[in-house]
């Protein structure tokens, strides 16, 4: 069904030009018996410069000569020639033409000047759009929100290549095309114009004129691919549209040059990180392994060239002193690796099904072992659900737990360990009654070579010595458990250091144990509260 709106602007705005002369005329027409000549040339004027609404300046002045000779053959006497009485009327028609001329000039100049305008308001706004939308792009994304702005400010088809996605451009592969495959004159193009970095126009010959522009992608740097628009038959861009076209072209590849400032950035970020760590790490190690290593070889060297002159007490300390400096530094050693492992990128963690109760029994009993003066109690809530964790990394966690509160707690007061449920979490805690930790150092108490005060009954103790690894990598294996790790002073003196892991739903059925380097801990029997 024919409509009004569904013609071109151009029919359009020659229907209305029509639409006012045919209306002024009639009226002309239906005044001239009674309005003086004068008063129907203003009618004449009004009409011109209600067409210069639609028309350019110079068809505005050519359809205001053309009514002026139409009024004239019409209304000015002798009707239905040319000829003019010179003193009468030939004035009133040089200011009907000179004046309708001007008006026409002027309004239809004043629609150009509106018009572009109009354009330049749509041009930046186009730009402030995709410029938005390319800023959290990826660049497939930012590709596709090109194109389709380029589309719309062209009506044309397009083909593009981005040169990030190859390591070589620019024989950069085409991303996508939407006359299908392309031919080797438009890849060509393609690389001619990314290569060159500055615009490229080819005509096509299809039966009718046709042309293709291609528009680079250019960064601060380099140019990142291009674009080609295959423009509709007869159709051309005016300079503003060309321009935005190559702004929207250079605003994407300015997105993807910041993208990859960005990414090299961040690798060169987390290698500098990396490397600061590991000399960090060297350099603590190496420092606190000297101390055990010379505790060691003395007490060693003692034991070989003194034995038949020490007493039974004297060796047995001796072999004492070497069992505890190995123990310090085989601590020391999984710790280090452990952290290591946990910090290194993409990182693999095994885990399983594990009953909570089981690994601190474990923990329990090392703590024993090691420190028999130390007095333990146990708060465990009973039926507790299954954790699903990595088994060494857990025991490894509790056993560094204990002995920092050993070590920073003395060993008077007692140590607790408590696990229960919270809703969704799983509480783990160790807490001691010693001197507690101050706030200010409450912040960084996880990172890495940070070590707390000392115990103020026994600063001096061995157990102070540490390169302060422990309760960092308390912190990496509790955020590789999707966990939280917090320090909570408590209220009649101590510190309570309390671990919490989400509770994942339980598998009806128990499932194998998964294969990885990281083996389980052999379970013993449940530990009960210890009273003393």
């Amino acid at each position: 069904m024919f409509t009004l709106a569904s013609c071109p602007q151009a029919v359009r705005s020659k229907l209305a030009v029509m639409a006012v002369w045919a209306l002024a005329w009639a009226l002309m027409t239906a005044l001239d018996p009674q309005a003086e000549l004068a008063n129907l040339a203003l009618l004449l004027v009004l009409a011109s410069a209600l067409c210069g609404l639609w028309l350019s300046a110079l068809e505005s002045l050519a359809c205001c000569a053309l009514a002026v000779l139409a009024f004239n053959w019409q209304f000015v006497p002798p009707r239905g020639t040319f000829s003019v009485d010179l003193r009468q009327h030939l004035w009133l028609l040089l200011t009907m033409l000179a004046v309708g001329s001007m008006v026409a000039w002027l309004t239809g100049r004043q629609r150009q000047v509106a018009e572009q305008a109009r354009a330049a308001a749509q041009s930046a706004q186009l730009l402030h759009q995709v410029n938005e939308q390319l800023r959290q792009a990826t660049p497939a994304e930012g590709a596709a929100f090109l194109a389709s702005a380029l589309r719309s400010l062209s009506q044309g088809e397009l083909a593009w290549s981005l040169a990030h996605q190859a390591e070589a451009p620019p024989q950069a592969p085409l991303l996508h095309c939407d006359w299908g495959e392309p031919s080797a004159e438009d890849r060509a193009l393609l690389q001619e114009c990314q290569r060159s970095a500055s615009p490229l126009e080819q005509g096509l010959q299809q039966g009718q004129s046709q042309v293709q522009l291609a528009l680079p992608l250019r960064g601060a740097t380099q140019c990142h691919g291009a674009a080609l628009l295959r423009l509709p038959p007869g159709l051309s861009l005016s300079p503003l549209q060309r321009s935005t076209a190559q702004a929207l072209c250079d605003q994407a590849g300015l997105q993807l040059e910041r993208r990859q400032t960005e990414q090299r950035a961040q690798r060169s970020s987390e290698a500098a990180q990396a490397q600061q760590l590991r000399n960090t790490l060297l350099a603590a190690i190496s420092h606190d392994y000297r101390t055990p290593l010379a505790t060691i070889l003395g007490a060693a060297s003692t034991l070989r060239h003194q034995w038949g002159k020490l007493s039974p007490t004297q060796a047995n300390a001796l072999a004492g002193t070497i069992v505890d400096e190995v123990e310090q530094l085989s601590t020391l050693t999984d710790n280090t690796l452990q952290l290591a492992r946990l910090d290194a990128p993409h990182a693999r963690l095994q885990r399983d099904w594990e009953s909570l109760e089981e690994l601190v029994g474990s923990a329990v009993a090392r703590a024993r072992s090691r420190y028999p003066g130390v007095r333990m109690g146990l708060r465990i809530e009973a039926g507790l659900p299954l954790l699903r964790c990595n088994a060494t990394l857990l025991v490894q966690l509790l056993n560094n737990l204990v002995d920092n509160a050993v070590r920073y707690a003395g060993s008077g007061p007692a140590i607790e360990i408590v696990a229960r449920r919270l809703e969704s979490e799983l509480l783990l805690a160790v807490a001691d009654r010693g001197p507690g930790i101050p706030s200010a150092q409450r912040e960084r108490l996880f990172q890495a070579f940070e070590r707390g005060p000392a115990s103020p009954q026994d600063p001096q103790r061995p157990s102070q010595r540490g390169a302060g690894l422990g309760l960092a990598l308390c912190r990496a294996i509790v955020l590789a458990h999707g966990g939280q790790i917090t320090v909570r002073q408590r209220q009649r003196g101590g510190a309570s250091i309390e671990c919490r892991f989400p509770l994942e739903t339980q598998p009806s059925a128990q499932p194998e144990a998964l294969e990885g380097d990281l083996p389980p801990v052999p379970a013993p029997a449940r530990p009960q509260e210890d009273t003393a």
